[in-house]
């Protein structure tokens, strides 16, 4: 399989809040004006899965001096410190029909990469504790129940240190 992993542009709206509505249940998936606003704001820190030019998966988040994700991150993207210690993602998203073939892992290693060689502290992120393992074959440590309760669900604290 070919996937190109390439930086977001505004072109590509629509199909990504295509595939948030299809990955995350209503109450955590982030609004097409919510992506909007993070493909304008931090697209360096944005990217998309493509396999024959359509969008299959997408990684992203803001970065932030922060070592725990709060909520509002997720819904200011003025809260996006360009220059800042870690870099969050807020959403890893494949589509149903292409899991369990490694693009998420590629998306991962992806973002965790651009974050290393643009000098970041490390990584953070928030996840449900039946995702705790996969996390943390990237490196990622477990710091417990998190303060987010984005969508009415228990997270967890999550960070990969460089």
């Amino acid at each position: 399989m070919d996937i190109k992993i390439r930086r977001v542009s505004i072109k590509d709206l629509d199909e990504v809040s295509e595939v948030e509505a299809r990955c995350f249940p209503e109450a955590e998936a982030a609004s097409r004006a919510s992506l909007e606003k993070r493909i304008m704001t931090f697209p360096d820190s944005f990217f998309v899965a493509e396999l024959d030019e359509k969008i299959v998966g997408f990684i992203n988040g803001c970065i932030t001096n922060e070592k725990t994700i709060y909520d509002e991150l997720f819904s200011n993207a003025t809260l996006h410190i360009p220059n800042g210690d870690y870099q969050a993602i807020f959403g890893l998203d494949v589509i149903s029909d292409y899991r369990n073939q490694g693009i998420a892992a590629q998306l991962m290693n992806y973002m965790i990469e651009v974050s290393r060689l643009a000098g970041r502290k490390g990584v953070i992120l928030t996840c449900k504790e039946k995702l705790i393992h996969y996390y943390s074959k990237f490196g990622f440590k477990n710091k417990g129940v998190s303060k987010s309760n984005h969508g009415g669900s228990l997270w967890y604290d999550m960070i990969l240190e460089f």
